[in-house]
């Protein structure tokens, strides 16, 4: 379900802290977050996150409960033109921008939502392994690779057998 705010007086980088914030949060969650957050843009995307809500439940007949938000966008609107006065008569120009935010509610079952976090951990893990080996260890196939280590180990036991030869005869 999608509910749109157009032409908010609101700068966007301002309104994307907290739409960073709250998406893909479960419904309840995101409006808690929100009602404990002390920004403007948080008031604006609570009653937006609201409407979402009751287009949910009264065009789709949906449970908005059980929803996360999947997507919140926040794009630049129009800006106003305005000016500061400087020395000798002069303004300094600067503009006051505008925002078009916009929420699409899902079930966290639908495509995208859910599989996208799980790609996200599976990216984290493999970043994980350090250095150029595990880079490396993750290309060859496993066969490659326990062939690799049963030749590890009998190059140390030769070499440790050979070191044990040594000792004795000194």
């Amino acid at each position: 379900m999608k509910a749109y705010l157009r032409s908010a007086r609101i700068a966007p980088k301002k309104a994307n802290l907290v739409a960073r914030m709250v998406r893909g949060m479960p419904v309840p969650a995101a409006l808690d977050a929100l009602a404990h957050t002390n920004k403007k843009a948080a008031r604006l995307i609570e009653t937006l996150l609201q409407s979402a809500m009751a287009n949910a439940s009264f065009n789709a007949k949906q449970d908005p409960q059980q929803m996360v938000i999947a997507s919140i966008v926040v794009n630049q609107g129009m800006a106003y033109r305005r000016g500061m006065p400087k020395a000798r008569g002069q303004t300094r120009p600067y503009r006051k921008f505008l925002s078009h935010i916009e929420i699409i509610l899902a079930y966290p079952d639908v495509e995208g939502v859910s599989e996208g976090k799980n790609q996200k951990k599976q990216k984290s893990q493999k970043s994980d392994k350090t250095g150029e080996s595990a880079s490396q260890d993750a290309k060859k196939p496993v066969k490659q690779l326990r062939s690799a280590k049963e030749k590890e180990k009998k190059n140390i036991k030769s070499s440790v057998s050979s070191a044990s030869s040594v000792s004795s005869v000194s």
